[in-house]
């Protein structure tokens, strides 16, 4: 048993937290609706939809998605809606609130982009006899890859800022010029070297499984 796998809790209660967060997401949903900010209904809804997809994936493509994973995916998204909401009564929001949450937020969302990269590439390399993939490689690409959504990310970010400011409304997400730009990604970077160091360990069965369904 690994070091991080004694300090989680039992796989009962992953699950439990897990449930737990998807609860307060759909109460975080509800906060938005009643104080008709469509930034708080936007991001909230969208996390809802991230916690799905391990379900989904299991259900109807038959994956493995480890509680661990599960509650690694939901945690992202829980704490992206969180970020948005903040504590009523409280604060509005703890991303303009609490100067490490943003940091925080990124470097968890971009550990599981990297995940799903690195689940991704190691599954075409079990695969296809025509693709090798020298281990040493896979930090390489990950880190290519995590930086590149990264990017989109921001420049998604600086579009919906444009263009809220042209049609006079509040954007949906909040760019706060080129220095939080440079440590976002910067933090990103983290998320994606993280799972490069440990992606081996914790992904291998979800990689394995997706392997085999290329091949089916």
């Amino acid at each position: 048993m690994s070091t991080i796998s004694r300090i989680l809790p039992s796989e009962r209660r992953q699950r439990q937290l897990t449930r737990a967060m998807e609860l307060l997401l759909i109460g975080l949903l509800f906060i938005g609706i009643d104080r008709g900010s469509v930034g708080i209904i936007v991001n909230t809804a969208a996390s809802l939809v991230v916690v799905q997809l391990p379900a989904f994936l299991e259900r109807d493509y038959d994956l493995v998605m480890s509680p661990q994973l599960v509650l690694w995916i939901t945690a992202a998204a829980f704490l992206h809606g969180l970020g948005i909401v903040g504590i009523p009564g409280v604060t509005r929001s703890f991303y303009t609130n609490i100067w490490w949450w943003d940091h925080l937020t990124h470097s968890l969302s971009a550990s599981v982009v990297a995940a799903a990269g690195y689940a991704t590439v190691r599954a075409v390399d079990l695969h296809s006899d025509d693709v090798e993939i020298p281990g040493r490689y896979v930090g390489v690409i990950l880190l290519i890859f995590v930086l590149a959504f990264g990017v989109l990310w921001e420049l998604l970010e600086f579009a919906i800022g444009v263009t809220a400011d042209l049609l006079d409304t509040k954007g949906i997400l909040t760019q706060y010029g080129i220095e939080d730009t440079l440590k976002d990604l910067t933090f990103n970077t983290m998320g994606g070297i993280i799972v490069a160091i440990w992606g081996g360990l914790y992904l291998s069965d979800l990689s394995t499984a997706i392997s085999e369904k290329l091949g089916s």
